[in-house]
């Protein structure tokens, strides 16, 4: 029922005022007592499923945007993060909303769910599943072809909601984010909600291997080669594959170019509810 009126709704824009934008791999957590942010979001999963995980004393909220890469110490990190920011309430429970993936060919959202039910089974604490809105209750069906129904969604932190969404604005940093996911990051934390603060890297990689090849092939190729679901991709797809490439063959060693100092790029909201980047000999 949950899944069906979730489905219903179209899904929302979400602009950048306010709003902490999670990329894939990424995780978030803050409270309704953030004065920075109350919108947490992540699109674009065709295959990957978004998670929010809440507690409902504190309101501690997270979201994360899994892959399927190492589900079960991604679901153990977000209950930790979670918990930190609930201890002092004795009251509450942890509820989990899982959205995403669809009927894909290769069966890679059904197998991702099943991991992350698992995950969250194997928990020491009890966590209520609230919304389950994925695979084949997230799948739509086009003269033969599988799409998912929302692609992403948006959690607000302070009243809890949960709505279908899209974001025009999925930055600061979008592609150096984008290109530590491409070369193999792990999950990770991005914001630190005590100081009201986005911290992105300090982050290392090898070059790219054959980076020059990929950026060479056409929209059809990088579709096939670089994409879970090749046809249900949404239409950006490509351009923000070819746009993370041109960053990775830009900076092959990120810890010359852009992480000389092996400090994170910080960012805080500014009056209009915008990231500005701070300067790291402010902190």
């Amino acid at each position: 029922e949950k899944a069906k009126l979730l489905r219903s709704q179209p899904a929302q824009i979400v602009e950048p005022k306010g709003l902490l934008y999670v990329q894939q791999r990424e995780f978030a957590v803050t409270t309704p007592k953030d004065g920075s942010v109350s919108v947490l979001g992540s699109d674009d999963a065709t295959t990957c499923h978004i998670v929010v995980l809440r507690h409902t004393g504190s309101g501690a909220t997270c979201l994360t945007h899994c892959d399927g890469s190492d589900t079960e110490a991604e679901v153990s990190l977000i209950m930790s993060s979670v918990k930190s920011f609930s201890n002092t309430t004795g009251y509450g429970r942890l509820e989990v909303h899982l959205v995403g993936g669809f009927n894909d060919d290769r069966q890679l959202s059904q197998k991702l769910t099943n991991q992350l039910l698992r995950a969250f089974d194997l928990q020491p604490d009890d966590v209520h599943l609230v919304t389950f809105c994925v695979t084949e209750l997230n799948d739509r069906e086009e003269k033969d072809i599988h799409f998912p129904i929302i692609y992403g969604i948006a959690v607000n932190v302070k009243t809890a909601e949960i709505f279908p969404a899209t974001f025009p604005e999925k930055g600061p940093d979008e592609d150096l984010r984008s290109a530590h996911v491409l070369t193999g990051a792990t999950l990770t934390n991005i914001y630190d909600a005590k100081m009201e603060q986005l911290h992105i890297g300090p982050y290392f990689w090898r070059p790219f291997p054959h980076v020059d090849f990929w950026l060479e092939q056409d929209d059809k190729q990088i579709l096939q080669n670089l994409s879970t679901s090749p046809l249900a991709e949404p239409p950006h797809f490509v351009s923000h594959i070819r746009s993370t490439l041109t960053f990775l063959k830009e900076h092959p060693f990120p810890s010359r170019s852009l992480f000389p100092d092996r400090k994170p790029r910080i960012y805080k909201k500014n009056e209009e509810g915008l990231w500005e980047q701070v300067c790291s000999d402010k902190i």
